[in-house]
This record gives structure tokens, C-alpha cells and sequence, in this order.
């Protein structure tokens, strides 16, 4: 049996193996398609698919923007792709370390996709998604995450620059640290689309745990400065630009309601179960994420009165 038969062959295998695992791309633009996750934190009623991504169908090859959380997942979206185009994948993107976007990223490479990220993500990665890897096999299960490993970017990037990938000129920006040291935002100003990765959520609650917030807010409102026409978040609906600030709106009005609290002497307790923001409690993930989020920022404040001493 020749080898690409084989390997095609063992996909499909694979992917029968999770049912319902089957992907669905939609399409954003015209060459542009977007997976999108559960909005809800990742369970085994969701296998872990929470993050979005995507891809851009270049003139030579195909650009994918972030991989899943599992090999499978991987592997299920390139054959998805495949279902649209039979052009070799020329690169893949991983634009924040976070488990949600990383651990499809194998899949790629054991097909020769060279795999890039800012170097601040890399880092990241090698700090601690070992540990993600951990948590995730037992939450969801070893054959969920059958074959899932950590593989680190062979590109790495240091600021925003330009390329031209398979014939395609992509924007890669980094704005600093936002909701993550080694944030990326893929523009591909031909169509329009703008994949904001883990510095947009949509209808979802964004994770506070990696960002530093006011700098998120600040970089937020820089990238409703660019002509994107379509923006598809780290999690949740693709949206328009002007959509996407519903985000830096949840982080101004999260770190508001805390500070307040903070200054009238509420514990940690009474902070975490008093912080309620009514408008964002039909986001997925309010109730477990929203509470983290205070309890970070409750204790963030803390830290900085003891340095002000």
C-alpha cells in the first residue's frame, strides 16, 4: 500500500474512532473558514473542542490559524480541509499559548507543517503545558487525547511583521502582553478577516488568568482601529470589529465592580460571590470563569497594596 494511502487510511480510522468529532469548517470570507468551539469550558461532553480556529487558502498551500486541544482535533480538521482543498498545508499559526489552541498543533507537524508562534509563547508552553497536558487526559479521557503531545514552534517571532506565506502576505501583530505574554493577531487584509485568538472572546467569558488588564483593554482598542470586516475571537461567533470590544467592556466593568469592592473591605469570598455582572451572565463560562476572574483581580489588588507599603 503506498504510504499516502496509508496515512489517509489511518485518519480516517482515527476520526471514526471519536464519534461526532467530525469538523464542520464555516466560511468567513472567500478562501477563509473558521472552526468553531463550545463556548462552554472544555468537558467530556465537548471533548475539549472550545477554541476556535481556522485557515486561509493561499495561491501555493494553506495557512492554518490554531489547532485544537488534542491530536485527534488535529487531525480531524485537516480532514476537513481536505474536504474543501487539496493544497499542502504551507504553515501553521498558534497565536497564544493556551491549551484550547495548542495540542492539534502535532498532528501538523508529523505531516512536515512548519509551526510558528511568538517567542513568548514557546516559552510558555515549555513552562507549563506538560501539566495542561496532564489535566487534560484526565478530564477528558485517554482516547480523547490519544496521541496528543507537546510540540513546540520550529518559527518564532519577536513583533509584528509581514510575510508572505504560499503566496498569501499575512499581518502577524503583537501588541504586548494582553490576555498573554506571546499574543498574536493574524490579518489577512485580502479578505478582511481578522483571527484574534485568545484577545477576543464573543459571547463567551474571557479568561483573566495570563492577561495583565488594562493592557488587554488598551490592545483591544487598537485592533478596533484596524479595517478588519470580520473578526473570528479565540472563543465564540465570528463577529465584526465594533462586536468585539464587548470584551474590553467585560474587563473595564469586571476590574470596576472588584476595585469597589476591594476598597469597601469585602473579603475574598464575599468579593467572589457579591461581583455578579448581570449583562454577561448568558456568556458561556460565567459561572466558573467570572468567579476565577475576581478572584484574580481581588488578589492582584492585594499584591499591589503589600508593594505600595
Amino acid at each position: 500500500m503506498p504510504l499516502r494511502w496509508l496515512y489517509w487510511f489511518s485518519l480516517l480510522f482515527a476520526l471514526q474512532a471519536v464519534p461526532g468529532h467530525a469538523l464542520e469548517p464555516i466560511a468567513v470570507a472567500q478562501d477563509v473558514y473558521a472552526f468553531l468551539g463550545s463556548t462552554d469550558e472544555p468537558a467530556p461532553g465537548n471533548a475539549g473542542d472550545t477554541g476556535n480556529a481556522g485557515f486561509i487558502i493561499a495561491e501555493h498551500g494553506v495557512i492554518v490559524v490554531d489547532t485544537g486541544a488534542s491530536y485527534r482535533h488535529g487531525r480531524a480538521m485537516m480532514e476537513a480541509i481536505r474536504r474543501i482543498t487539496a493544497k499542502p498545508i504551507a504553515l501553521v499559526i498558534l497565536t497564544h499559548a493556551v491549551q484550547d489552541f495548542v495540542f492539534g498543533a502535532a498532528a501538523f507537524t508529523e505531516i512536515g507543517a512548519p509551526l510558528l508562534a511568538h517567542r513568548r509563547s514557546s516559552e510558555l508552553m515549555r513552562e507549563r503545558c506538560e501539566h495542561c497536558l496532564e489535566n487534560l487526559r484526565r478530564l477528558l479521557g485517554e482516547d480523547v487525547m490519544l496521541g496528543t503531545r507537546l510540540v513546540t514552534p520550529s518559527m518564532l517571532i519577536e513583533a509584528s511583521s509581514v510575510m508572505q506565506v504560499a503566496g498569501r502576505d499575512l499581518e502577524l501583530l503583537h501588541f504586548g502582553w494582553g490576555a498573554t505574554p506571546g499574543d498574536l493577531v493574524v490579518f489577512d487584509r485580502r479578505s478582511g478577516v481578522l483571527f484574534a485568538g485568545g484577545l477576543v472572546s464573543n459571547a463567551r467569558i474571557p479568561e483573566l488568568r495570563d492577561g495583565q488588564l488594562h493592557e488587554w483593554a488598551a490592545v483591544i482598542e487598537r485592533l478596533a482601529r484596524l479595517s478588519a470586516r470580520h473578526v473570528v475571537p479565540g472563543h465564540g461567533p465570528v463577529a465584526d470589529v465594533y462586536a468585539a470590544t464587548r470584551t474590553r467592556s467585560y474587563l473595564l466593568e469586571l476590574d470596576m465592580l472588584v476595585q469597589r469592592l476591594y476598597a469597601q473591605r469585602r473579603s475574598l469570598l464575599e468579593a467572589v460571590d457579591e461581583a455578579q455582572l448581570p449583562a454577561y451572565r448568558d456568556w458561556g463560562g460565567y459561572p466558573g470563569i467570572h468567579r476565577r476572574n475576581v478572584q484574580q483581580r481581588y488578589l492582584e489588588l492585594e499584591v499591589a497594596d503589600m508593594e505600595s507599603f
